[in-house]
Formats: C-alpha cells, structure tokens, sequence
C-alpha cells in the first residue's frame, strides 16, 4: 500500500477537502488525519521541524506560486459528473476538462494549494494518444 502524506495548513479544513470533494473515508480525524481516498490512503498533518528521524528537514505546505514537484492524480468514470460535483463544492479548477484525445482532464487546488490533477481515460483505451508537446 502507498500513503500520500500532506502538510497542510489547517487539517479540519483539508480533511474535510478529501471527504466532501474526493469521497474520502475518515479513518482518524487527526494527529495525524487519515483517510481512505479510492483504492489510497492520505495522511495530513501540520508542518514541523526536524526530528531524529529526519534530521534536517522541516516540513512545510506550499507556498502560493511556489514550482510543483508532486500532484496528486485522480481518475473519475464520469469526469463531467465529477466536475458539477466539485464545483457545487466550490472547487475552482485551473480550466475545465480539455479534451486530450487520450484522456480528458482538469486541474484543481486542494485549500494548501497543492495541484490534483483529475481526469477519464478515453481515447488511450482504443489506444488513441495524446498529442506530443510543441517544440520550441
């Protein structure tokens, strides 16, 4: 099993992102919170300094603008339901789902500013690819 594990800002607040927004189960509300998202599990819990463990690290939740180095990728049956779904939650996405031909796809923000990227697999199961990047 791979658990993804969050720092965030405020742990009642993104709890309540994954369960509301993503159907996520609560399986402890915290120190840390944990939650069964889909076949994964979530760990949030607020940043901190160094421990024994992990001398010299000091873990800390997105700044806002900061360069993504990880996102979480979900994948829905229905993405259109899913988006409605969102929205109606206040979710704000980066765009609406774009057509990629292999897959349709959207980005959104959980409240730490971390990027879900969320998407349906379409075109890739007739073995239809998206297109490469432009060169420049």
């Amino acid at each position: 099993m791979l658990t993804h594990f969050l720092t965030v800002r405020d742990v009642a607040a993104s709890r309540d992102f994954y369960v509301n927004v993503l159907g996520g189960e609560v399986i402890l509300e915290e120190n840390p919170a944990t939650l069964k998202v889909a076949n994964s599990w979530i760990i949030m819990n607020p940043g901190g300094g160094p421990t024994p463990d992990k001398p010299d690290i000091v873990l800390t939740p997105p700044s806002p603008g900061d360069p993504v180095s990880t996102f979480l990728n979900v994948r829905v049956a229905d993405i259109n339901a899913f988006y409605a779904h969102a929205t109606a939650q206040g979710v704000q996405f980066l765009t609406e789902p774009l057509d990629r031909k292999a897959e349709i796809r959207c980005y959104m923000r959980d409240p730490d500013g971390y990027l879900i990227e969320v998407g349906q697999a379409t075109g890739i199961l007739q073995g239809v690819f998206a297109d490469p990047p432009a060169s420049g």
